[in-house]
């Protein structure tokens, strides 16, 4: 059964830094897209930053020059470091990826538990 586990979060005042971690388990194949969305209060869940296994990536346009993702493939693991937090980007951050289960499966959508990323002074 796939898995996927986020750690990093907490607060942190304007202007910090945070990264987030997320492991997935459980999957025979390399994901074959991971990425982190968030849910600010009474918001809907927006795409934060995506990256493709070939290293592709993208980025939500307020959080450009701000963040950054990266992948260990190996590890199926994503990160996300955040610099220069704004109180605009307290959210719960959630880890997507998609995963093939089998060789020419088309891939399954798979997401973590979240974990709170708080910006205050």
């Amino acid at each position: 059964q796939v898995q996927l586990v986020e750690s990093g979060g907490g607060l942190v005042q304007p202007g910090g830094s945070l990264r987030l971690s997320c492991a997935a388990s459980g999957n025979r194949f390399t994901p074959a897209a991971m990425a982190w969305y968030r849910q600010g209060p009474g918001q809907q869940r927006e795409l934060v930053a995506v990256m493709v296994s070939g290293g592709g990536h993208n980025y939500a346009d307020s959080v450009k020059g701000r963040f950054a993702i990266s992948r260990d493939n190996a590890k199926s693991e994503v990160y996300l470091q955040m610099n220069n937090l704004r109180p605009e980007d307290t959210a719960v951050y959630y880890c997507n990826a998609a995963i093939r289960l089998r060789s020419g499966a088309p891939p399954n959508e798979y997401w973590g538990q979240g974990v709170q990323v708080t910006v205050s002074s």
